[in-house]
């Protein structure tokens, strides 16, 4: 049995506010007995990334590095496995990343997104990366990998994640509609079913979350939400959109 948290964090253009609420979310979590805590992707900062190196490369985090051993930190202290998305700087290159910490502190898993939706059809490939494979980890909960957001909707990938026979996909992103609204009436009409499907073709339990701009970053107006969804593309819990908070979810 493991209990996930799947966090909804309220993310704004400060990066120490943000990961303090991080720190702050996940003692709460493995204060309500969780496991696992999922944060969702760029967590630290938000996509706000906006093609111009000079703006963007501060956005980044090394791995390891300062935001990272914070958590490992927390992860360490409170028998925790740690989820984070984040923006990852490499030298003079970005990318679009996913750690897993275990217990132990120690970075289990790092994934970088593969899909090129995170930036502009312009940037600079010098500079804005993309990773290249899938691979999972086998912890004592199961074997687990990670996609980024828009990997969900890449057929091959999907095909790459069945194949890897995994217990748990997690997927952290950012999502927002065109018009900047919060709608839950629009979610459940227009994107649970796609997202749903996607899990489906998947055929493996998968723990998304959004984060929530907490009405700060310019231009994003991700508005949140957690789910999970079962092998055969059920959704069997779900967390409201506009909402910051944890959705505790129990699984055999």
């Amino acid at each position: 049995m493991v209990t996930f948290a799947l966090a909804v964090t309220p993310v704004s253009p400060d990066v120490a506010a943000n990961l303090n609420m991080m720190v702050r979310m996940a003692q709460t979590a493995a204060d309500a007995g969780a496991d696992v805590v999922l944060f969702p992707e760029a967590a630290l900062t938000g996509l706000i990334n906006d093609d111009n190196p000079a703006h963007d490369l501060s956005l980044g985090q090394s791995v390891p590095g300062p935001a990272i051993e914070v958590l490992s930190a927390v992860a360490q202290a409170r028998s925790l496995w740690i989820a984070v998305g984040l923006l990852e700087r490499d030298g003079a290159r970005l990318y679009d990343t996913a750690v897993l910490l275990s217990p132990t502190g120690e970075v289990a898993l790092k994934y970088r997104r593969i899909t090129p939706g995170w930036h502009g059809q312009h940037a600079d490939p010098a500079v804005y990366g993309h990773g290249t494979a899938v691979s999972a980890v086998q912890t004592p909960w199961g074997k687990v990998a990670f996609l980024l957001c828009g990997d969900l909707f890449d057929d091959a990938l999907v095909q790459h994640v069945r194949a890897l026979d995994l217990d748990f996909l997690l997927v952290p992103f950012a999502r927002s509609f065109d018009d900047g609204m919060c709608d839950q009436a629009r979610w459940e009409r227009e994107e649970m079913d796609a997202y749903a499907a996607r899990v489906r073709m998947a055929g493996v339990t998968t723990l998304l979350v959004n984060y929530l701009d907490a009405g700060d970053l310019i231009d994003d107006h991700s508005f949140g939400g957690a789910w999970l969804i079962s092998e055969v593309g059920e959704v069997l819990a779900q967390y409201p959109l506009g909402h910051a908070g944890l959705l505790l979810v129990e699984l055999v």
